[in-house]
């Protein structure tokens, strides 16, 4: 099935230190372009209106209160609390044993975004790519909001781009920075390939958001294997119009990825129910696989301008499950 129908965006600068220790600003509008520094201030400033109002406190119960993290089991001292006796340990080795356990603090929060080049079809404003880069940038707002560590995963048919986890306002205007600004160097999908690189790079538990379209094969087992170690979550990025056709005649199709062309008839009736069945199909089939393997899924509708409201839909039933 063709990828895409149609080959057819202030805050204050983040502040670091000098020699002397004072506070002066990046003034980061000097080394980017015009248009790229006025979309990234649109996005930090709907992202901060959101995050003083409902976005974050979905995020934080969606995605916090796991409470205390397992650290070890010890020799049981004076005063340890009964209730935390590692009886099985302790049978073993016939010495009162203890389970310690830390608060956990802080999340670690990977984007996996893929810029790959299905995602240049859009039937409305925008185009899926710049959807997907606002819903990653505005995810990756919240999450240094919430003190959380962000690093981001790039990709298209290979890794293209990796920024390592960290915190503050300046680590998260550049993540935002490197994901609106981003040339494509491939046009294809490989989302097992950018799992492969999430396990490889990051060993303990994380929050994942993988966003693309997901027109890819082949991905299912990487993501399982993610799916165990991660808490995952699939942001899938759609157009209406590829799942419903106009009829609007003879057209022209190609696929952005191989450059595959066709010739249809968007006349036929049949032809347009056969793509939406075979797209409704594709849809119900993602889903059960997504569930199957424990990934929580969201969808977000690039044709639609209230996406954000799919976000924190997602974040509320995530936690009323929870």
């Amino acid at each position: 099935m063709f990828r895409s129908l149609f080959s057819r965006s202030a805050p204050a600068s983040p502040a670091s230190s000098d020699s002397g220790g004072r506070q002066r600003r990046l003034d980061l509008s000097d080394s980017l372009p015009a248009e790229l520094f006025e979309q990234i201030q649109r996005i930090q400033i709907r992202t901060q209106r959101l995050v003083s109002e409902t976005f974050a406190g979905e995020y934080e119960s969606a995605f916090k209160g796991r409470g205390m993290e397992f650290e070890e089991v010890r020799e049981y001292l004076p005063g340890d609390d009964i209730r935390h006796i590692d009886w099985n340990v302790t049978a073993r080795t016939h010495v009162p044993h203890v389970k310690v356990h830390r608060e956990e603090r802080e999340l670690t929060v990977y984007l996996l975004v893929d810029v790959s080049s299905s995602g240049a079809f859009g039937s409305a404003t925008k185009l899926k790519r710049e959807v997907a880069a606002e819903v990653a940038a505005i995810l990756a707002y919240t999450a240094i909001h919430s003190n959380d560590r962000v690093g981001l995963v790039i990709f298209s048919e290979e890794v293209e781009h990796f920024v390592p986890p960290k915190k503050g306002r300046a680590h998260v205007w550049r993540v935002v920075r490197d994901i609106l600004s981003h040339q494509p160097r491939h046009r294809g999908t490989r989302i097992a390939g950018a799992l492969e690189h999430l396990l490889a790079v990051q060993r303990r538990q994380a929050v994942v958001f993988l966003v693309s379209d997901f027109l890819d094969q082949g991905w299912e087992d990487p993501l399982r294997i993610a799916s165990r170690r991660h808490d995952l979550t699939a942001v899938r990025i759609v157009d209406r119009r590829e799942q419903e056709l106009p009829a609007i005649g003879l057209v022209e199709l190609e696929d952005a990825e191989s450059g595959e062309l066709l010739l249809v008839d968007t006349g036929s009736s049949r032809l347009r129910r056969s793509l939406s069945e075979l797209a409704a199909d594709e849809d119900l089939r993602r889903g059960e696989m997504l569930r199957s393997a424990g990934v929580g899924e969201v969808v977000i509708h690039a044709d639609d301008p209230s996406y954000i409201d799919d976000l924190v839909a997602y974040f509320h039933r995530r936690e009323q499950r929870r």
